[in-house]
């Protein structure tokens, strides 16, 4: 019986990448740089987190020799690790939707920490901070490129790079439905005639939906939610161990982080430290 490898050229390619998603090919990912060289419309020397050792197995690949790293996109070094200043950390949340591998935790105003074993050293979040207070620090010693680097640790990249995208799309999904549905019952309300307003038997509340129920439940746990979050944002706050530097934050630095926080609310994710 015949085997046929139903992967692509892309594909192979793709399996070859260290799955860093650092941009620094001049794409949005791996899989899109790996589409571009299938192609041809990309060299196979712009990827620098997988170096000399990752040019040459491309040029295997693709038949070709082997060419030196084009300095364009960057240098081989040793891989980097994201580490931020939590004192310094104001909690606007742009690293963490920087970051392509969900390898930072924190809340809206809340200290921000970097996941440590997660983090591909992309750089993608120092940026956008508003407060530079993210450095990245080589933690591989000498060792560069696929030296720095497993195979193990590329594929574990890669499924939370697919996993973060998956979900970033279901929430853009479920943002435009229920924009939709309010459209929608914007609509039927501002086109349905009046109607005269009807006691409930024996003065008694109508019964509540199902809908009802749940959106009421929604609202006690987000409501829980930002009370804990008061309340941890005081206890910080009386061992000084809050956000030092909330008072310093420029026009522009606090327009970033209301649009941030607009997203949210957009997607029906309350956030902040609001009295509720």
């Amino acid at each position: 019986m015949t085997v046929t490898d139903s992967r692509t050229l892309a594909d192979r390619i793709e399996d070859l990448l260290p799955q860093t998603q650092c941009t620094k090919c001049g794409y949005a990912a791996c899989r899109p740089y790996a589409e571009a060289v299938a192609v041809g419309t990309a060299n196979y020397n712009q990827c620098p987190p997988g170096g000399a050792e990752g040019v040459a197995r491309l040029a295997a690949l693709l038949g070709k020799p082997v060419i030196a790293l084009n300095p364009d996109n960057g240098v081989e070094r040793p891989r980097p690790l994201a580490v931020i200043d939590e004192n310094l950390c104001i909690g606007c949340t742009l690293c963490m939707q920087a970051c392509p591998v969900d390898a930072i935790l924190g809340g809206p105003k809340q200290m921000h920490t970097v996941i440590a074993a997660l983090c591909t050293g992309c750089d993608l979040c120092v940026a956008p901070c508003p407060v530079d207070c993210i450095a990245m620090l080589p933690v591989t010693g000498a060792a560069t490129g696929w030296d720095a680097w497993t195979l193990d640790q590329a594929q574990a990249a890669r499924e939370r790079h697919d996993l973060r995208e998956a979900r970033l799309a279901r929430e853009r999904d479920a943002a435009e439905a229920r924009a939709a549905a309010r459209r929608t019952a914007a609509h039927v309300t501002a086109d349905a005639p009046a109607a005269a307003p009807t006691a409930a038997p024996d003065g008694a509340a109508a019964a509540a939906t199902p809908a009802d129920d749940a959106e009421a439940k929604k609202r006690a746990i987000i409501q829980a939610a930002l009370e804990r979050a008061r309340k941890k944002k005081e206890e910080l706050a009386a061992k000084g161990a809050g956000p030092q530097n909330t008072e310093r934050v420029s026009a522009e630095v606090q327009a970033q982080i209301d649009a941030a926080e607009a997203r949210r609310r957009r997607l029906g994710i309350e956030g902040g430290d609001e009295e509720v």
